[in-house]
């Protein structure tokens, strides 16, 4: 008993013969490559560019968090503005993420039981995306911490 034949079996070399011979020789893959490859590489750096911009939104936030606890702990008010603005600066030495980074530190209410607030304040960084010249967008986060109410202030009374 034989085993029947398919109709329309092709070697691997007369599939071969076949392509060319529909006369594109791959000229419409090599259009498509160049049409989409700028798209994508574009697609890319936007991309790139927001990712930059929620990575500074984060790091402003955090920034301003840490300095108003740092802030808090401190017993003067001298040394309340000198831990905030050090925490806040140290939070953002990432020239990437951050540039011309400002730490104001509010401390109108600097008593026990009072609050203290740090206010961070910079600019998303656009190096290396010079092909999509984005505009400078700046940011600013604004953070407070409770001061215990049953620590001792300056002058040692509660």
């Amino acid at each position: 008993m034989t085993e029947p034949r398919t109709p329309y079996t092709t070697t691997p070399a007369a599939r071969r013969h076949s392509r060319r011979g529909r006369g594109d020789h791959g000229s419409s893959d090599a259009l498509g490559l160049a049409l989409i490859a700028p798209a994508a590489l574009g697609m890319a750096i936007v991309i790139l560019f927001l990712g930059r911009g929620v990575d500074s939104r984060a790091t402003v936030q955090i920034a301003a968090e840490s300095g108003a606890q740092a802030a808090a702990q401190e017993r003067t008010t001298a040394g309340a503005i000198t831990a905030g603005r050090s925490a806040a600066q140290a939070m953002l030495v990432d020239e990437q993420t951050c540039t011309n980074p400002s730490v104001a530190v509010d401390i109108s209410a600097f008593q026990p039981g009072g609050e203290v607030a740090v206010t961070v304040a910079c600019s998303v960084s656009t190096a290396g995306l010079e092909l999509i010249r984005p505009q400078a967008q700046t940011l600013t986060a604004t953070a407070f911490a409770t001061i215990d109410p049953l620590r001792a202030a300056e002058g040692g009374e509660p």
